[in-house]
């Protein structure tokens, strides 16, 4: 890759390159949009800390939420609308007894459009017992959100993540050394 193309591509994946001739929003305008995406992503991922309400927006969880919106966790599929979104939580929240997001440490990665992502790490106590990112290292605490904000509300959220938040499922790994 000549050094022209990896200055380009670092661009893009920056959001710094026009999305089409003519079509890219002023820079303080985009700025301002992606800081109220990001917003509203940080405000869910504090209801879910504090187990229902941001205390930040004072936004119950579902209300990030549009009626139509579609979320995805590992080992549930995709749900689809809001009835469906809240029984996923239900049945992953059932699961959790706290959960503390390390937002000082998100990595974000905005688009300039309404889509964009975090990977962060986490801490929590599970039904099987309880995780610290990176203890021990190949263990659950890391996790990928991808978000499609719309109108000021998720209209889309696929969560990547290990969903074995205690590390119990190691024997069919035989890299792991439990």
């Amino acid at each position: 890759m000549t050094e022209e193309n990896k200055t380009n591509r670092r661009a893009v994946l920056a959001g710094g390159m026009a999305l089409g001739a003519g079509l890219a929003a002023p820079a303080a305008a985009q700025d301002d949009a992606e800081e109220a995406r990001k917003a509203i992503a940080e405000s869910y991922l504090k209801a879910l800390d504090a187990g229902g309400v941001s205390p930040t927006t004072g936004l119950g969880l579902f209300d990030h939420f549009t009626e139509d919106a579609e979320v995805y966790f590992p080992k549930w599929g995709v749900a689809k609308g809001k009835e469906q979104v809240v029984q996923m939580f239900t049945d992953v929240g059932g699961t959790l007894k706290g959960i503390t997001h390390h937002y000082d440490g998100f990595t974000w990665y905005m688009t300039g459009t309404d889509s964009f992502a975090v990977e962060g790490t986490s801490e929590g106590s599970h039904r099987d017992g309880d995780w610290v990112a990176g203890d021990p290292d190949w263990g659950a605490g890391r996790f990928c959100d991808c978000f499609t904000v719309r109108d000021g509300q998720i209209a889309r959220l696929f969560i990547y993540l290990d969903p074995d938040y205690a590390g119990q499922d190691t024997a069919r790994y035989d890299w792991i050394q439990a």
